[in-house]
C-alpha cells in the first residue's frame, strides 16, 4: 500500500468526519423545526407550494398513507420521464436534434432514475435533449434523493416516538428536503464545480478541426442502432477516417452536483466522471469522493439527536466507517498489483494495473472513487470498473451486495443498516434467552418479517435475475467477453440494479429489450419493496411504547454492537452471496 494513498484516504476520511456533525444537525434543523432561523428564507417558498398543491403540512400519515403516496409519487414520476424521452425530438432545448428514444430504453431510464438507481444503457451526450437531461433526469435526481431521505426520517419517528400511529408527513417531508437541505447544497458544489472547469451552458455542439487525421474501424449497426455480426458472432467494421471531432456541450455542473450529493450517479456525458468537462482536476475529483458521502454520513448524526443520544448515530457510523476502510484498503491493495494478464503478455506495469483509468487520477484516486462510489449507492465512476482486476473488481461488487449499507445511499444507507441493527439485536436477544430491544423498543414477529423482506428482497433479484441472465439466450447475447468474466458481469449488473447503484462493468452490453426490462424490474423492486418494508416496520415501531434501558438490555453505543453489527452485515453477505463471488471474481482471479 503506497505512502501516497493512504494519506489520501486519511485527508478524506478526516474532512468527511469533520463536516458529518454540522451537516447532520442542519439537516435535522431543516427536516424537523419548521420554525429555524436556518430556513427563514425558504419558508414563503414552503407554503406556496403546500397551496399550490392543496397540501396541509399538519396532517400527518400513518405509515400505509405513507407509503401509498411514496408510490403514488414515484409512479407520476415514471411516466412523466418517460413522456420526456418519448417525445424530446419535438421539444425545445435540443439543438443536437436528438429523435424520440426507443420504448424499452426510455422506460428502463424512466426507473432508473426514480429509483435513485441512475443506470445508464445508453450514451448521454448522444441520447438525450438538454431538455430531458434538465427536466426529466435532473429533477429525478432531487426528488429520488429526497425520497430516501423521506423514508428514513419515518422509521427514525418510528423508533423516537411513544404509542404513536403516525410516521410523519410525506409530502412536507419532500418538500423540506428538497428546498432546504437538496437545492443548497447543489448550488454551492456545483458553483464549486464551475470554479474547476466543469461546463455549464446550453448551446450547441461543437465541430472542431482535430490537428491531424484519425483512422479507425467503426462498428457496422443496423437500423435499430445495435451491432451487425457476421456468421462467427464478431462484429462487423466500416474503415473510418475523421478529420473533425464533435465537442458535447450542455447544463453539466447543475447536474453533475445533485449527481453526487443525492448519491444518483448518473453522468451527462456516457465516460461519466472520468470525463474531463464532469471532472477535469484533482480537486474536483476530490469535492465529487466528498460529496457522495457527505450526506449518508451526516444522516448517523441527525439519527443520534432525533433519539435522544448521538452516541446510537457515532455506534452506526463507527460501523460504516470500519467496514469502509477495509474495502478501501482491499481495493486499492489489488489494483496497486501489476495486472497478471499483463505479465503473461509479457508487459511491465509499474506502479499497478493502469488499464481504464484517467492518467490524470491514477491508481490510488480511482480506487478510492470506486469503492466510494459502491459504499453509497451512487454508481459515478471516474475509471472503468470493467477494467479492475478480477478481486480489485470483487470489492466494489461485494459492497453493492452487502445491500448498499456502508454508508449507503442518502436515507437508504442507514435505514438499511438501522434493519440490520435490529437483526443483530434479535440475534443477541435470542441467545441470551431475552426479548430483543432497539431503543427501548421491543423487536417482535412483525418487524422481524419486515427486516427479513429489506435485507432478503435484494439478493433473491440479484441472483435470480443472475441466473435467468446467464440460462438465456437473449441474457447471453449481451455479453462481450464470455466465460468467467461474463459471468461477473451479469452477476456486477443485477447487483448494481437491485442495490440501485448504477455503476457497471460495462462489457456487458446491457441496452437491448432483454436487459432493459429485466434490470427495470430489478431496480423497481429492490427499491419499492424496501420502502414499503421499511415504512411498514416504522409504523409498528410507532406504536410501541418506548421502554427505559433495564439491567437485561443490550448497549447499542459500545464497541461490542458495533462488533455485532459489522458481523450481522458480513454474514448476511457471506451466506448470500459468496457462491457466486466463487463462480465469478474469485475463479477469474485463481484461474491461470
Amino acid at each position: 500500500m503506497t505512502p501516497e494513498y493512504l494519506g489520501l484516504l486519511g485527508l478524506y476520511l478526516a474532512v468527511l468526519l469533520a463536516i458529518a456533525p454540522l451537516l447532520g444537525r442542519y439537516i435535522r434543523i431543516a427536516m424537523e423545526d419548521g420554525r429555524s432561523r436556518l430556513t427563514a428564507w425558504g419558508r414563503p417558498i414552503e407554503r406556496g407550494i403546500y397551496r399550490l398543491a392543496g397540501v396541509d403540512p399538519q396532517a400527518e400519515m400513518g405509515w400505509k398513507r405513507y407509503a401509498l403516496a411514496v408510490l403514488a409519487f414515484n409512479i407520476i414520476g415514471v411516466a412523466a420521464v418517460y413522456a420526456l424521452q418519448r417525445l424530446q425530438g419535438a421539444l425545445p432545448l435540443n439543438p443536437a436534434a436528438m429523435g424520440a428514444v426507443t420504448p424499452d430504453s426510455a422506460l428502463n431510464t424512466a426507473i432508473s432514475f426514480v429509483t435513485n438507481t441512475n443506470w445508464q444503457g445508453y450514451g448521454g451526450e448522444s441520447t438525450m435533449s438538454y431538455l430531458t437531461q434538465m427536466l426529466a433526469l435532473t429533477v429525478q435526481n432531487f426528488v429520488s434523493a429526497a425520497t430516501g431521505i423521506t423514508v428514513l426520517f419515518a422509521l427514525i419517528r418510528g423508533l423516537a416516538r411513544h404509542c404513536s400511529a403516525t410516521v410523519g408527513n410525506f409530502w412536507t417531508d419532500m418538500v423540506r428536503c428538497t428546498l432546504y437541505v437538496l437545492l443548497p447544497l447543489s448550488l454551492v458544489l456545483a458553483l464549486a464545480l464551475v470554479s474547476q472547469g466543469v461546463i455549464q451552458n446550453v448551446s450547441p455542439y461543437q465541430e472542431v478541426q482535430t490537428v491531424e487525421a484519425v483512422r479507425y474501424d467503426a462498428p457496422r449497426l443496423d437500423a435499430q442502432g445495435q451491432p451487425v455480426l457476421d456468421a462467427a458472432g464478431n462484429a462487423v467494421t466500416d474503415p473510418v477516417t475523421a478529420n473533425t471531432q464533435l465537442i458535447a456541450m450542455g447544463p453539466v455542473a447543475s447536474q453533475e452536483a445533485i449527481k453526487l450529493l443525492g448519491t444518483n450517479g448518473g453522468g451527462f456525458f456516457n465516460a461519466n466522471s472520468a470525463h474531463p468537462f464532469e471532472n477535469p482536476t484533482p480537486l474536483s475529483n476530490f469535492l465529487q469522493m466528498l460529496a457522495i458521502l457527505s450526506i449518508p454520513a451526516a444522516l448517523c448524526f441527525t439519527f443520534g439527536e432525533m433519539v435522544g443520544s448521538r452516541r446510537q448515530g457515532i455506534a452506526v457510523l463507527a460501523a460504516m466507517t470500519a467496514l469502509f476502510v477495509a474495502f478501501a484498503l482491499s481495493t486499492a491493495w489489488f489494483e496497486q498489483q501489476a495486472n497478471p494478464m499483463a505479465i503473461q503478455a509479457g508487459v511491465t506495469t509499474p506502479g499497478g494495473n493502469m488499464e481504464g483509468k484517467e492518467t490524470r487520477f491514477g491508481i490510488g484516486a480511482t480506487s478510492l472513487f470506486a469503492t466510494i462510489t459502491t459504499a453509497a449507492s451512487c454508481g459515478a465512476v471516474n475509471g472503468m470498473h470493467d477494467s479492475l482486476t478480477a478481486m480489485g473488481g470483487l470489492s466494489p461488487m461485494l459492497l453493492m451486495q452487502l445491500g448498499e449499507v456502508v454508508y449507503g445511499g442518502v436515507g437508504s444507507g442507514l435505514y438499511g443498516m438501522l434493519a440490520f441493527a435490529i437483526l443483530g439485536v434479535f440475534i443477541a436477544g435470542l441467545m441470551i434467552g431475552r426479548t430483543p430491544e432497539y431503543l427501548g423498543k421491543k423487536i417482535e414477529a412483525f418487524d422481524m418479517k419486515m427486516v427479513s423482506i429489506v435485507i432478503l428482497a435484494t439478493p433473491v433479484l440479484v441472483l435470480g435475475g443472475t441466473a435467468l441472465a446467464v440460462s438465456l439466450s437473449a441474457g447471453q447475447a449481451g455479453v462481450l467477453n464470455p466465460g468467467i468474466h461474463g459471468f461477473s458481469e451479469i452477476l456486477y449488473g443485477l447487483s448494481s440494479a437491485a442495490n440501485n447503484n448504477g455503476s457497471a462493468f460495462a462489457g456487458l452490453s446491457a441496452n437491448t429489450p432483454f436487459y432493459n426490462v429485466l434490470l427495470g424490474i430489478a431496480m423497481w423492486f429492490g427499491r419499492f419493496a424496501v420502502i414499503v418494508a421499511v415504512l411498514a416496520m416504522a409504523g409498528s415501531l410507532a406504536a410501541k411504547r418506548r421502554l427505559p434501558a433495564g439491567p437485561g438490555s443490550m448497549p447499542t453505543t459500545g464497541p461490542l454492537f458495533v462488533t455485532l453489527l459489522i458481523g450481522a452485515v458480513l454474514l448476511v453477505g457471506a451466506l448470500t452471496y459468496v457462491p457466486a463471488l466463487a463462480l465469478g471474481p474469485v475463479a477469474e482471479h485463481l484461474q491461470p
